[in-house]
């Protein structure tokens, strides 16, 4: 009987020659990954969509600009209508009368330079338009020598109608101590031969009606200098030189001047 453990086997030869080697046999690596996402191409329907929005959007900004445009070319052609046919001016005003009723000034070396004041003003403001009326706020009034303020006070609220002419009065005064700076301004105008220089300052808020349109109220500033006041003596007051006055009406708005 044949032994079958002496016939040769192919697997056997293979393990042996493994076993021989020494070295287990190298493995393949799977190609296959669960984990990998299966790749899908675009479509071209997603992209033409994509570009559809595109369009739109480029569209509707177009037409909201050209939109804009063609508001602001109607607004000014309206505006440039109005001016010609109504010919709008700025109000005019001017100082009539300013009296200096009190103006003292004392100073020592142990307490602060005091100044108190007291002014009565007189001015008249002026509407030259046809057409167009003006409501003013109350004004808020403030007396200036050398850039240093000397005494404030207001001017009630009022109309000036079409073509009219409106007379206001206003009673000033100040009572304050003076830094060094403001002191020393101060005592070189008083100084002057020709009298110490006055500036008054108004602001106030004006609405401005022209038959059946009517604006918002806008911010106005009225500097009226020029002025040339005098020291009272005694009790009787000072009337200060007005002959030179010049009153300017300008916006409080920075990026738009008053061009009536």
């Amino acid at each position: 009987m044949t032994d079958q453990s002496s016939k040769p086997n192919g697997n056997g030869a293979i393990n042996g020659a493994a076993a021989t080697n020494g070295n287990p046999a190298p493995v393949k690596s799977q190609l296959y990954n669960p984990n990998r996402q299966v790749y899908r191409p675009q479509s071209h329907y997603h992209r033409r969509g994509q570009r559809s929005h595109r369009n739109i959007c480029c569209c509707c900004c177009f037409w909201t600009i050209l939109t804009i445009l063609a508001v602001a070319l109607l607004a000014a052609i309206v505006g440039a209508a109005l001016y010609v046919l109504y010919r709008p001016h700025r109000p005019e005003f001017s100082v009539t009368n300013l009296r200096i009723a009190k103006m003292n000034l004392t100073s020592s070396a142990d307490s602060p330079s005091h100044l108190v004041t007291l002014f009565n003003l007189t001015l008249i403001a002026k509407n030259p338009n046809n057409h167009l009326i003006f409501f003013y706020d109350p004004f808020a009034v403030t007396v200036f020598s050398n850039s240093v303020p000397i005494g404030n006070g207001s001017v009630t609220a009022f109309t000036s109608d079409k073509n009219n002419q409106t007379s206001l009065r206003a009673v000033l005064s100040g009572s304050q101590d003076l830094d060094t700076d403001s002191l020393t301004n101060l005592r070189s105008g008083l100084k002057m031969k020709k009298g110490f220089p006055v500036e008054i300052q108004m602001d106030t808020k004006v609405k401005m009606k022209m038959d059946w349109l009517k604006s918002k109220k806008v911010g106005i500033r009225v500097t009226c200098d020029g002025i040339k006041g005098t020291v009272p003596a005694g009790k009787s007051s000072a009337v200060a030189s007005v002959a030179d006055s010049e009153c300017k009406v300008d916006l409080r708005i920075k990026i738009w001047k008053f061009s009536f």
